[in-house]
């Protein structure tokens, strides 16, 4: 299957796809072989770079910099127009590439790869919406005005979770604006990154306008170090952990670059004693084992008012009885594997603290059968006291951890008292307890729901969170301003020099 997907895509003879499916693991400096999480075997094995191409690839992304800049943005907006129009007509073959090689249910790899179309279609429009200010003077004829500037290359590192998805967030906003783009994604997911660059790299190319997406497959301490550390690249935006964020923002910050940082979640949602549960129930359960519990912004705590709890646990439990697990591909699935090996131990290993902390396991706590990298989606009932520890680590894995509360203020602390503050949501029926909520003491993550879940969010707001979630924005809003410079001008026709402030010279 792997082979005709790639052959659709057209990268099955790809320079850099040295094999498809061999019978060995071939890793190490020059080669990299990726894993099937479904099966645990073999998938592709691909070339690495080194410094020396990574300096390559950020030269050539240099020069065609120096020429997209001086394209008009709305033609700019044209070309991200037909690169939305070739992943369109990919989207079938895209999508299933994520799912063989991340493991996501076949409606997630396609959405997926929507959501990179819905961003391209946002910045055709914002093409020609990238608005400056005009600002009085307090000097005669005299006018001030702010405009934006393409910033220059880009370096964009993405996580395996959403091999797609997040660098179209970076690459076509970037592109409106004139910059090109440098991406390492990571080595869980260089399939998906080979053959999404490709088909945007080709159109582009095929329009006239070469080298603005540029690729570079490698190991972090080979590519990524030198990658951060560039200072041809004036913004690096990375997606991944809290603690490769903060290596991240320390190097850029040394050479006085600049950083958006899209970091991890730890995000609950709170249920209140008039809420809907029919409306409340599907939202947790997608949100707690969608993607197998691998999104940043996965639910991983649920604050349940105390009065309702048992009924709220019992229908989540009937709910994840019925949950299929198993091969992604298959139609029905809802929860497929893990991503790797070492997922798995650590689901397993937060079980184990979870009931050493005095939690309990209400649903799996498991690994599940199959050749890959299956487990149980989980939930853990925290002790009376509300004290578990574990739940304040971000776990890649479908684990709900289940608080209880006695009032909504109570509730909001606990949904604030993390370290991370990506997403949030409350299901309520009272306008007071919802205006509470998203007000200034009120939940203090980046995205904040009602009435919905933790997952899911649009392409036209800005995406990100606070505190160790890193303070990033992507996709919507004015996150365009990340990949512009902005300028301030101002320009007098008076007949003579008139100095700001009242101040006389000479």
């Amino acid at each position: 299957m792997l082979r005709g997907v790639l052959e659709e895509l057209g990268v099955a003879g790809h320079e850099r796809i040295s094999a498809i499916e061999p019978r060995e693991v071939a890793s190490d400096d020059r080669r990299h072989t990726t894993i099937s999480p479904t099966t645990a075997r073999p998938l592709a094995t691909v070339q690495l770079d080194d410094r020396a191409s990574l300096d390559r690839e950020v030269a050539a992304a240099v020069e065609a910099f120096r020429a997209w800049r001086e394209v008009p943005a709305p033609v700019r907006g044209q070309a991200v127009r037909a690169v939305g129009d070739a992943l369109r007509r990919h989207k079938e073959a895209l999508g299933a590439l994520i799912s063989l090689e991340v493991g996501k249910i076949r409606p997630e790899g396609l959405g997926e790869v929507q959501e990179t179309i819905d961003i391209a279609d946002f910045a055709v429009g914002l093409s020609r919406q990238l608005y400056g200010m005009t600002m009085p003077s307090e000097r005669p004829r005299h006018r001030i005005i702010e405009q934006w500037h393409p910033l220059g290359p880009v370096g964009v590192i993405t996580a395996f979770n959403f091999p797609n998805a997040v660098w179209g967030w970076n690459a076509m906003l970037a592109a409106v604006c004139g910059d090109s783009v440098v991406w390492k994604p990571s080595l869980m997911a260089p399939l998906t990154a080979l053959a999404t660059n490709e088909i945007c790299r080709r159109t582009l190319t095929d329009l006239g306008h070469p080298d603005i997406f540029r690729l570079v497959i490698g190991a972090d301490a080979v590519v990524g170090d030198s990658l951060v550390g560039d200072s041809r690249l004036p913004l690096i935006s990375a997606t991944g952990s809290c603690q490769m964020g903060r290596l991240v923002g320390q190097r850029v910050a040394a050479r006085l670059g600049r950083c958006l940082l899209e970091l991890g979640g730890n995000n609950a949602i709170i249920v209140e004693p008039d809420a809907d549960l029919d409306l409340a129930i599907p939202a947790i359960v997608f949100g707690a084992i969608g993607t197998a519990g691998q999104r940043c912004t996965t639910t991983r705590r649920l604050l349940v008012h105390e009065s309702i709890a048992d009924s709220v646990v019992e229908r989540l439990a009937r709910a994840y009885a019925s949950a299929s697990i198993g091969d992604p591909m298959a139609q029905g699935t809802l929860v497929g594997p893990l991503i790797n090996q070492r997922s798995v131990d650590a689901f397993l290993a937060a079980i184990a603290a979870a009931q050493s902390q005095g939690g309990t396991i209400i649903v799996g706590g498991k690994r599940a059968p199959g050749d890959g990298f299956f487990v149980q989606p989980t939930i853990v009932a925290a002790p009376r006291s509300n004290e578990l520890p574990i739940a304040g680590e971000e776990t890649f894995a479908p684990i709900l951890y289940v608080f209880t509360y006695r009032d909504l203020d109570a509730a909001i602390a606990l949904n604030n008292g993390v370290a991370q503050g990506l997403s949030s949501a409350l299901f309520s029926g009272s306008v007071g307890a919802s205006e509470r909520f998203l007000g200034p003491a009120g939940s203090d993550c980046g995205l904040a729901y009602v009435n919905l879940g933790t997952s899911g969010a649009e392409i036209g707001g800005a995406f990100g969170g606070e505190k160790d979630t890193g303070g990033g924005r992507e996709s919507g809003s004015d996150a365009w301003k990340h990949y512009m410079r902005r300028q301030t001008s101002t320009i007098s026709h008076a007949a003579q020099i008139m100095h700001a402030q009242g101040i006389r010279f000479g």
